[in-house]
């Protein structure tokens, strides 16, 4: 009887552990992107780094292909990406304002 009660408490540990990587929808994910590209639009990306902002917006576009396909490893993955990438844009732009600024 112990011994069951340890293995079952011992499957539950495991299986408590394994269910972050089960996760569900990247819904977080993909809000971030979304809010970090539009931020990124708003200060004026698309004329200062375009190319930057059009990956960072490819990489939400396919990200939101792979939720579709319920892939949503891959699409938590993309999301994240264009989430760099939009706060990549997004700094180049606060570093032109900078040196705009300086001049």
């Amino acid at each position: 009887m112990l011994r069951s009660c340890r293995a079952s408490w011992l499957l539950l540990i495991a299986m408590v552990i394994a269910l972050p990587g089960c996760a569900g929808a990247p819904v977080q994910e993909m809000s971030n992107a979304r809010q970090a590209i539009k931020a990124a639009r708003e200060a004026g990306a698309a004329k200062i780094v375009p190319e930057t902002l059009n990956e960072a917006q490819s990489l939400l576009e396919r990200a939101e292909m792979n939720l579709q396909r319920r892939a949503y490893k891959d699409a938590r993955r993309d999301a994240i990406a264009a989430r760099g990438k939009a706060s990549e844009a997004l700094g180049a732009v606060q570093l032109s304002s900078d040196s705009d600024g300086a001049s």
